[in-house]
């Protein structure tokens, strides 16, 4: 009997810690730049996951989900539809492009339990989409609790281009914050040599900037990290929250 529980501990630590890759909210439109002979409707997928290792994770309905258009704030919180990818609970909307801008699409989740890590996690993504020719407001900020403020363009990138942001937190710039990068490896195609290559570190400077060169065509996110001040009680017990400020950018290759 002892012997049967060392086993079924060691099988649970494993499993555990072969699922402690990064976690990321997801936000993926289905075009990151709509043009005037594009379709004006897009598509945007929502996800809570590893997405290097396309492991996705369930996902409850989020508490907000909205775009900034100018200075209009707009809840299409009522557009997401549940949809189901290899079992778990993700979500999907649909959107019309109607005038020509910046469009910061930006999610604020439910809190999320990590048992592997004995903690929760709050994630808040965002993707900007440039429509019809204008590109005005895609550096201004959502006020979400944390978050990633672009100092390049985030949009129209090259791979092999520099994408630089700065890490706020309750609007102000969080010195020397981690930051997760992971690629969005769609299909499993690409095959990390080392478990360390599947996500890549960043430490931002003392006025919370951090920079990275793009090395390959697709999806990338970017998760600026820290500890929220609050603790959420679980079974009883106060566990920490892991706060996380994403912004997912898209490279192409030069043809």
């Amino acid at each position: 009997m002892k012997v049967l529980k060392a086993i079924i501990s060691i099988i649970v630590v494993l499993f555990f810690a072969s699922s402690s890759f990064a976690h990321f909210g997801v936000i993926l439109p289905s075009d990151d730049i709509v043009g005037e002979k594009d379709p004006k409707r897009i598509t945007l997928k929502v996800y809570f996951m590893h997405p290097f290792e396309q492991e996705w994770l369930d996902m409850e309905k989020p508490k907000a989900f909205g775009v900034l258009i100018g200075e209009d704030k707009i809840s299409i919180l009522d557009a997401l539809i549940n949809k189901k990818v290899k079992g778990k609970n993700a979500w999907e909307a649909q959107f019309a492009i109607k005038k020509p801008g910046d469009y910061i699409f930006y999610l604020e989740p439910q809190p999320y339990w990590e048992p592997a890590e004995e903690k929760f996690i709050v994630h808040y993504p965002k993707v900007v989409v440039q429509a019809l020719g204008k590109e005005e407001g895609w550096d201004k900020e959502a006020g979400l609790p944390i978050e990633i403020v672009p100092l390049t363009r985030p949009y129209g990138l090259w791979v092999g281009n520099v994408f630089q942001g700065v890490v706020k937190v309750n609007g102000k710039p969080l010195p020397f914050a981690d930051v997760e990068v992971e690629y969005f490896n769609e299909g499993g195609k690409v095959k990390a040599p080392k478990e360390s290559y599947i996500t890549q570190v960043i430490k931002a400077d003392a006025n919370g900037v951090f920079t990275y060169a793009i090395p390959k065509a697709g999806w990338w996110g970017f998760a600026a990290l820290t500890e929220a001040k609050d603790k959420i009680k679980k079974d009883g017990k106060e566990y920490s929250v892991e706060l996380g400020g994403i912004i997912w950018v898209r490279a192409r290759d030069i043809k």
